[in-house]
């Protein structure tokens, strides 16, 4: 599986005419119009990439069978999902294990299909590297998936989160006001119950030096100290 952001957008444009049939470097290079020469380079790119393949005279260029399976999976996913938000993710993780980090993006990956308000189109798990400082090791995962509501967005948002996020579709979408509330409800009790888990292993000083740090102030006014009810110390 190829992480859709690795391609350009010039080789998403020839993958997606080529799902209806095989076409020639001119017939493609006429109807994207895309200058010759450039499609070249980029048809030899996506041969690079194993997603499509060069065959017969006068040279004709198709998707290779399991991306074309891969297509059609994804069209018939598409015409039976009634979420309309799609998204595009990318959840990172990070461990001092190389493989304890493997088998959280592996666990991340199944819980996100597991979700019965999330639509999986497709994830991509990418290749861990070593951090040099500190010595840890990091890695992501890319998905592509449909969210049943704005409730569904702030469950994802909270316990996956992703640290990029890019809205694919649609152009405008309205929430209804019990969608919108019970999700703020949602976000709000989230935000508190993580709150009150940091503020029970920090001290009194530690909670001060976060809160100058999270709202910074003007040099000439003093901070007010933050306040912890539990510790009165």
């Amino acid at each position: 599986m190829i992480a859709p952001s690795r391609l350009s957008s010039e080789q998403k444009k020839i993958s997606t005419l080529l799902l209806s049939a095989p076409k020639t470097a001119e017939a493609l290079s006429k109807q994207l119009g895309i200058p010759y020469d450039r499609l070249l380079q980029e048809l030899k790119g996506l041969i690079q990439l194993k997603l499509i393949e060069a065959r017969g005279s006068p040279l004709q260029y198709s998707l290779v069978t399991s991306v074309q399976e891969e297509s059609l999976r994804r069209q018939e996913l598409a015409r039976e999902d009634e979420f309309r938000l799609r998204l595009r993710v990318v959840i990172e993780a990070q461990s001092i294990e190389s493989e304890l980090l493997q088998k959280q993006l592996n666990s991340l990956t199944d819980s996100m299909k597991k979700e019965p308000d999330f639509t999986v189109y497709d994830s991509f798990i990418a290749k861990i590297i070593e951090l040099k400082d500190p010595q840890k090791y990091s890695g992501y995962v890319e998905a592509t998936l449909t969210v049943r509501d704005f409730r569904a967005l702030i469950r994802l948002m909270y316990f996956y989160g992703p640290i990029s996020v890019e809205v694919l579709a649609p152009e405008k979408m309205d929430f209804s006001l019990p969608e919108l509330q019970d999700g703020l409800n949602d976000m709000a009790h989230m935000i508190q119950s993580y709150n009150d888990y940091v503020i029970s292993l920090m001290s009194r000083n530690e909670l001060n030096q976060f809160y100058n740090k999270l709202f910074a102030r003007a040099p000439d006014t003093q901070p007010v100290p933050l306040r912890d009810s539990s510790n009165p110390q």
